[in-house]
């Protein structure tokens, strides 16, 4: 049995400790969200325009993510929908910012695994950097939306004469919260990933302008601030999605 295999047979034994069949379920849909993603790069393989690809595998992650991990209910459906609002806001900022930056494909750090290989894919390095940065922003939006309206969709079932300025104050709190979790699991994330490379900086002397010029790291520290800009708008759209559905509610009665 393979180390991967091992790993995997834990984690689903630790998810159906923490979780029983809620576990189970979530384990399902972090398996489908894998193959949705397997997927993605296949169809961007066969030259299937990437937006259209991504958009599409977007919505689906977006979909087993909340609904599959989480007990279906308003608190989910407000995720949902502020998770998409979100994708697309970031998604405005993603194709320029990679298209400037410049940073698409491989590093000089590459050269000598990629040697006697072929670069001539058929598939322009600039879509699929865009497509990872916006398949990488989705688990981070995703998990600060369920947890922000989970938290209000709660207090306002408690108490249904809460006032809006009460509501936006606990989204705020709440919301406070997230991003400082938020984004040490995103620096961390970040720093644990490239380490080795972090090391290569440091033996062969790199001067802190040529790291801020290399490839390899300004294209992960760009999709680690965009995931962090993304769970920081995740928090005042969700809050004024809350409060759009209070007032529907009210009118109603």
């Amino acid at each position: 049995m393979s180390t991967i295999s091992v790993l995997v047979l834990v984690l689903l034994g630790a998810m159906l400790l923490a979780g029983g069949r809620q576990g189970l379920v979530s384990f399902l849909g972090l398996l489908f969200n894998f193959a949705v993603v397997f997927l993605s790069v296949v169809l961007i393989s066969w030259g299937i325009p990437y937006l259209v690809v991504t958009l599409c595998n977007a919505v689906i992650i977006l979909v087993v993510s909340i609904y599959f991990g989480n007990q279906q209910g308003r608190n989910a459906d407000i995720a949902f929908v502020t998770s998409l609002i979100v994708v697309g806001l970031v998604i405005l900022l993603i194709i320029p910012v990679e298209h400037w930056a410049q940073v698409q494909g491989f590093g000089v750090e590459n050269t000598e695994d990629l040697e006697g290989m072929s670069l001539q894919l058929g598939v322009r390095f600039l879509d699929v950097s865009c497509a990872m940065t916006i398949l990488s922003c989705l688990g981070a939006v995703a998990e600060a939306a369920v947890a922000v309206a989970t938290g209000l969709v709660e207090l306002e079932d408690h108490d249904a004469n809460i006032s809006d300025q009460q509501l936006k104050r606990t989204g705020m709190r709440v919301g406070q919260e997230i991003v400082g979790t938020a984004f040490n699991t995103l620096f961390f994330g970040f720093y644990g990933e490239l380490i080795g490379l972090f090391i290569w900086f440091a033996r062969l002397h790199y001067t802190f302008g040529m790291v801020l010029n290399d490839k390899i790291f300004v294209s992960e520290f760009i999709m680690t601030i965009i995931s962090a800009i993304g769970v920081i708008l995740t928090i005042p759209v969700t809050i004024g999605l809350v409060l759009h559905q209070k007032h529907r509610k009210l009118q109603k009665n």
